[in-house]
Formats: C-alpha cells, sequence, structure tokens
C-alpha cells in the first residue's frame, strides 16, 4: 500500500483555482488582508488559516514503537500513519514532521519554531529520559496544546480500560496492588495518571530492565525514575518481576515480550488485571494469562478482546483542545478523557471481553471531544472567544 500510493498522505485544497479572480482572493492581492489582520492580533490566525484545526506530530525517530532508534527518515511512515489517524477518526489536518536531530536543546529549538503554523504538537516516538525534559520544557514555553502521546494518549486509554475493568471485578483504584513493568515514556506517563486517579502509589511496584526500582537504587537511575522511588516500594523490594508478581491485583506491561509466566500470574490476588502490552509480542499472551487464573486481559494488539491502542485518544483529545483554541492540554483535560473514553462502553455492554471501545468505534471521538473541550474552559485552558468585529 505504501508504495503503490507513495506514502498515505496528500495534502488538498479547500478551493478551487479556475479563474484569474480565483487565484487573486485565494493569493496575491487578496491574501494581504488576512495578513494584515493577524499582524495587528496574532490569535486572528485561528480565524483565517488552517491553524485552528493543525497539529504536528513530531519526531526525532529514536524510539519507534518496536523498531527502537531508527532515524527520521525510516519513522516518517508511523507519522503518516498518525496523520491519517487524525483526519479520518478527527478531522484534523495532522502533518509528519521528522527532525534530523537527537539533540534536546535542537529539538526543543525546532519545535517552537515551527510552532506558530499549528494549533497542536503532538510530539512521538522520542526516547526517554530525553522525552520528558523535552515536553516540560515545551509545555512551559508554548502556549498550544502540547501533548508527548506515547506518554499522555497511552495512560489515558490504560485508565479508561481499567476504571471499566474495576466495575467488572468490584475493586477500588486505592485499594489495588500494582506493578508496572517499563518506565519509559507510557510507564511513568501510565504512573502519574494512575495516581493522579486515586492509586496509592505506596501499594505501587515499578520495574525496569534492572529489576524492582526502589529508592537509594543506583543502576540505572535517571531524575524521573528517582522520582517514582521515592513514593513507590517503601518495603524496598529488590529482584525482578518475579518477586513483585505474588498479591498483585493489576499488572501493566510496557516494556517486553515474553517475561511474564503463567506462574508469576498464578500468584496474582483473585480476580487479577493484566495489561500486556508489548508490541508486537505481549508480556504474556492472553490465552496463557487467562489459562493462569487472571479475570480480565488486555493488550496492544488488535487481533485480541481489549486493545489499548492510543488511537482511541489523541484523535478526541486534540479535537477537543482544538475547539477551545486551548492554551494548553491539562491533567484535568487529560482525566475527562478517559472517564468519557470509559464512559462509551454502556454499563450493560461491560464484559471481561469488553472494556474499552474498540478502535474503529465512531462514538469515541465525539465523547472525548466534548469531555476535553469542557475541562478546557474548567480548568482556563481555553482561550477567549475569537471575534473579529469587522
Amino acid at each position: 500500500m505504501h508504495r503503490a500510493l507513495g506514502g498515505v498522505l496528500e495534502v488538498a485544497s479547500k478551493v478551487r483555482l479556475r479563474t484569474i479572480h480565483d487565484l487573486s482572493v485565494a493569493y496575491t492581492p487578496g491574501v494581504a488582508e488576512p495578513c494584515r489582520k493577524i499582524s495587528k492580533n496574532p490569535d486572528f490566525a485561528y480565524l483565517y488559516t488552517l491553524k485552528k484545526n493543525t497539529v504536528a506530530v513530531v519526531s526525532d525517530g529514536s524510539a519507534v514503537l518496536g523498531l527502537g532508534n531508527i532515524g527520521p527518515h525510516a519513522a516518517l511512515p508511523v507519522m503518516e500513519g498518525k496523520a491519517i489517524i487524525f483526519k479520518e477518526f478527527a478531522d484534523i489536518d495532522a502533518f509528519p514532521i521528522c527532525l534530523d536531530t537527537q539533540d534536546t536543546e535542537e529539538l526543543i529549538k525546532a519545535v517552537k519554531y515551527l510552532a506558530p503554523a499549528f494549533g497542536g504538537i503532538n510530539l512521538e516516538d522520542i526516547s526517554a529520559p530525553r522525552c520528558f525534559e523535552i515536553e516540560t520544557r515545551l509545555r512551559a514555553e508554548l502556549k498550544i496544546p502540547l501533548i508527548h502521546d506515547d506518554q499522555h494518549g497511552t495512560a489515558v486509554v490504560v485508565l479508561a480500560g481499567l476504571l471499566n475493568s474495576l466495575k467488572i471485578v468490584k475493586k477500588a483504584l486505592e485499594d489495588l496492588n500494582i506493578v508496572i513493568s517499563g518506565l519509559g515514556a507510557a510507564g511513568v506517563g501510565i504512573f502519574r495518571i494512575l495516581v493522579r486517579a486515586g492509586a496509592d502509589p505506596a501499594k505501587v511496584l515499578a520495574c525496569d530492565s534492572r529489576g524492582l526500582v526502589y529508592e537509594g537504587r543506583e543502576e540505572g537511575m535517571n531524575p524521573v525514575k528517582e522520582e517514582i522511588a521515592r513514593i513507590t516500594n517503601p518495603g524496598k523490594l529488590k529482584g525482578g518481576l518475579a518477586e513483585a508478581f505474588p498479591g498483585t491485583d493489576l499488572f501493566i506491561g510496557v516494556s517486553a515480550g515474553g517475561i511474564v509466566s503463567e506462574e508469576m500470574v498464578r500468584s496474582m490476588a483473585k480476580d487479577a488485571i493484566v495489561m500486556a502490552m508489548a508490541n508486537p509480542i505481549p508480556e504474556i499472551m492472553p490465552d496463557a494469562a487467562k489459562r493462569a487464573g487472571a479475570r480480565i486481559v488486555a493488550t496492544g494488539r488488535s487481533d485480541f478482546p481489549n486493545q489499548l491502542n492510543n488511537c482511541l485518544s489523541f484523535p478526541g483529545i486534540f479535537k477537543g483542545a482544538l475547539s477551545t483554541c486551548a492554551t494548553a492540554i491539562t491533567p484535568e483535560m487529560e482525566m475527562a478523557a478517559a472517564y468519557a473514553l470509559a464512559g462509551v462502553v454502556k454499563e450493560a455492554e461491560l464484559s471481561e471481553n469488553y472494556i474499552i471501545p474498540r478502535a474503529l468505534d465512531l462514538h469515541v471521538v465525539p465523547a472525548v471531544a466534548k469531555a476535553v473541550a469542557g475541562a478546557s474552559v474548567e480548568s482556563c485552558a481555553a482561550r477567549n472567544a475569537l471575534n473579529d468585529s469587522d
């Protein structure tokens, strides 16, 4: 498909240039008038240009899912794919932008330089821990919606699936014993949103490729992991996943395939929830997890039930943010997105094999966008109403 079409994306015009008059109005000299308007008030770009409905999908190709550090040229098909999801699901015009640098400062500068043309920025496939500093600084310095989707888009979907799972297993979020495998962008984003939603960090055990994270560990740490270590694993349990699993209510995997055994799942608490999202091979295959006693199993794959795919979150999040010309995507907007996404699955429809809407469910984007737009206004992220009275 990609070769036959020369990629999966194109730019289309909203107007036709059939006469000299058409050209005069759309381009010179007519285009000078909106330029004058915008020069007096830059926010008028939301009225007269494509800005209100555009997102830049920005990557340096340093952490492409399942492929690793493949660089900007090889990452371009992924960013094109992201752009067509924006268009098909939310009717947002998204542009793939792959930057030929993995220098943190240069990447931040580049995004700031291109930001005026866009209503929002979707950072994608940027390696940890660089991605945390890049996102934090750009959010502080830009006044448009910006998220690193590997963190926040994934986290919203996981929380939505968990909210519905808890209705089935009759457990409370604050009571859960949780194990998270993987402390890259997705794992950190998931940890943060779970705590914000009410999970007790003292009941969380986080594990990376070096084993369990605890305060005082020196090997393989960075400032973000140290932040997590200070508030989790108060008993300073050492070892790996096998030591973390006994008595666990919820396992969340965003790490590597095949690292969880049936024996480990059998050691979990009754009515355990397993979210094994490594791609293309999950930490444990769903049939094996079920066989070992897990009540609910979710993966990142489309060929099993309960696919936790961030295409369920980012189109609606940006649709809602852009509709209010928001200056940021706030924690309140992310939380609203998660609850709205969970709510798309009605209580009567909930089952162990249906905790999250399917990827092509047309109800998802309107529900998420409406909730995010409302939260944008309530959290004071929305711009004042734009109106060019002239």
